[in-house]
């Protein structure tokens, strides 16, 4: 069963302006192929699926507590999204027979705006819909782990596109975020296929080959020495993570660690209400009644 913690994993800014093109871009964080859902689901399902889960219980472990932290950068992404689609079209209450979105068609995806009500969507920075398809869980516990390790590299991939893709602060502070977390799991994996096979996998890092040290966005985790710490998502389980947790860090030789802290974090932004696409549908003023009648009746 999940516990859900009502924060974000990381500090997000607020957005300034709304940047259309840039909510499209990070969209492929979400569900590209290589995007966050299909992180999440595929540990998800290699967890369920793991046969012998009492004799490979550190391997086990470790894939489902990433697949824990893979929840929260889902939440990370789509409010990232939502910040960059906040204030894009005109605001107007009450004027069916005008035309608000026109000024947003053509631009972006217009999904966000005709489907989802300004929001994020499952889908890539096509607009085409996540899928199952993206799911490989063989059930040879070498080859899901080879897969993982893969997907990580694919997943880097695509975070540093989408950050050479903006100069928004907000998209580039969140590359910077996907991008150390996303190099822990990277490592994870690597270990994990090291313990089974022998092959020093953590020589062929970093895929692409680009130092987290060298964006900004991602330095200062770094400095913070993020990247050496395996949050163990559980008040009371996944303690066998630390049989392959540990050791040096492949770039910079600092000691891997498990840690029972959860991420610092920050808020979630409430939402700025978008009438004109009818989110959340009620007048500010009824939202305040509707607020203070709950409150009366508690």
């Amino acid at each position: 069963m999940y516990l859900r913690i009502d924060k974000l994993q990381l500090e997000l800014p607020m957005a300034e302006n709304p940047d259309i093109e840039a909510a499209k871009a990070v969209q492929e964080l979400l569900g590209g192929q290589f995007g966050e859902m299909s992180t999440l689901m595929n540990y998800t399902y290699q967890s369920f699926n793991m046969r012998g889960k009492d004799k490979l219980k550190p391997y086990y472990d470790l894939v489902a507590n990433i697949a824990a932290e893979e929840l929260g950068h889902i939440e990370a992404v789509a409010a990232t999204v939502n910040g960059l689609l906040t204030g894009a079209a005109p605001r107007q209450e009450g004027a069916a027979a005008d035309s608000p979105l026109e000024a947003v068609l053509g631009k972006g995806l217009s999904h966000h705006f005709l489907f989802g009500g300004q929001g994020a969507l499952p889908v890539d920075s096509r607009g085409i819909a996540w899928t199952g398809e993206n799911v490989f869980n063989s059930g040879d516990l070498v080859l899901d782990m080879l897969h993982n390790f893969f997907l990580e590299c694919g997943a880097r991939m695509g975070k540093l596109r989408v950050y050479q893709s903006t100069s928004n602060p907000i998209a580039r502070e969140l590359c910077g975020y996907l991008l150390t977390r996303g190099g822990v799991h990277q490592v994870a994996y690597a270990k994990a296929l090291e313990t089974l096979t022998g092959v020093e996998v953590g020589k062929m890092l970093n895929i692409p080959n680009i130092s987290n040290n060298e964006i900004p966005e991602a330095k200062k985790y770094h400095d913070q020495g993020i990247h050496t710490l395996m949050y163990r998502f559980s008040p009371d389980d996944y303690k066998d993570i630390d049989k392959i947790w540990k050791g040096p860090h492949p770039e910079d030789g600092k000691p891997l660690t498990v840690t029972d802290e959860l991420p610092k974090g920050g808020p979630i932004n409430p939402g700025t209400p978008e009438p004109q696409v009818y989110a959340p549908g009620y007048h500010p003023g009824e939202l305040a009644e509707i607020a203070a009648r709950l409150m009366k009746n508690a």
